[in-house]
């Protein structure tokens, strides 16, 4: 275990009756670091965020937290908060004994309760919300009450499943930024579970993504999105141009005919990735003959399905007042620094 990792997961593995669920995951958590652990349904994420916090108890394998084999630590003495995406507030109790309860189960006194509460709402931007009853909160504002309530008994490690997942997209997007910000602040060591790629990537400083109860890439927002590993994380995130190609020095050999590739790409049967971006509208008559099938405006730009003849349809991000019709005939050309050849 590195000398900083506040949490270290060391072949880590759950069965569910014959179904492996956690494969041999070995993982670490730095002191400070926010991890989002990102995969699709059933991929193990929230398995791994379970055994974590004692909730789910290991097949094999170990879970240790500063250093300390959490195998005989019971989940309310490990230190940890959690809290999940349906919130589980106490409805019977008002926005400030949801927020002070961790504190009242570990004996503080009610004058430090009462400090400790207010420090918190106002942090999450609900300064004058103690007395207000949950049924009354909106779902935003819930998600922040269960945020501060996770964060009043002062965590070592702070576990968040789908932290956003039951609100707007509008208010997701601004909810992570500020939690981005607050974490920084209070240095708040972070590990979270989501199926959402934009929140993980906007949230997090390094980025795990699972498939079936294994570890399919580690590593920053950027790192990932510039090279997922394979095709599986490519089309995970969203890239729909993979296909199977043959590499050469300079070009590839794929469906869509020769595409150029960098210089520096390895050569043979490999899988290869065009980001949209990559997808250069020419002429008709020029490049690779498709047909426009459809577009769905992006806000930013348009994204366009491309259907050559006899190949894979291709995807093109295109400027809003440049993008083609559906039914109109253009020309595709390839720009190599959009090319990744992945391993």
């Amino acid at each position: 275990m590195p000398a900083d990792s506040l949490l270290s997961l060391q072949a880590a593995t759950v069965r569910f009756g014959g179904r492996t669920v956690l494969d041999s995951v070995d993982l670490s958590v730095a002191e400070h670091e926010i991890v989002c652990v990102l995969g699709p349904s059933g991929s193990g994420k929230s398995t791994l965020l379970r055994a974590v916090a004692g909730l789910q108890p290991l097949d094999s394998g170990r879970v240790l937290l500063g250093g300390r084999d959490q195998a005989a630590v019971p989940a309310h003495k490990r230190g940890v908060g959690l809290m999940f995406q349906d919130h589980q507030l106490f409805p019977q109790r008002d926005v400030a004994g949801n927020v002070a309860f961790g504190l009242r189960m570990r004996g503080v006194s009610r004058r430090e309760q009462a400090g400790r509460v207010a420090e918190l709402l106002d942090l999450v931007g609900l300064p004058d919300a103690g007395g207000r009853a949950v049924a009354a909160l909106s779902g935003g504002e819930q998600q922040r009450v269960a945020l501060a309530r996770a964060l009043a008994p002062s965590p070592r490690l702070l576990m968040l499943d789908e932290p956003l997942g039951q609100l707007d997209r509008s208010l997701r997007e601004r909810l992570v930024v500020e939690l981005r910000e607050l974490f920084g602040r209070l240095g708040t060591t972070v590990l979270a579970v989501t199926h959402d790629q934009g929140e993980a990537f906007a949230l997090a400083d390094r980025v795990v993504v699972m498939r079936d109860g294994r570890i399919a890439q580690s590593g920053t927002p950027l790192q990932v999105w510039q090279r997922p590993a394979d095709a599986f994380v490519a089309r995970f995130l969203g890239f729909e141009n993979v296909v199977e190609a043959t590499v050469g020095e300079e070009a590839a050999v794929t469906p869509w005919g020769k595409v150029p590739v960098p210089a520096d790409a390895p050569s043979g049967a490999r899988t290869l990735l065009v980001r949209p971006a990559g997808v250069r509208l020419v002429a008709a008559d020029l490049g690779l003959r498709c047909t426009v099938a459809a577009r769905t405006f992006r806000g930013t730009h348009v994204a366009v399905r491309l259907q050559p003849e006899n190949a894979p349809r291709l995807e093109a991000a295109c400027p809003l007042r440049t993008a083609p019709e559906v039914g109109d005939e253009v020309g595709v050309e390839f720009d190599a620094t959009e090319v990744v050849v992945l391993d």
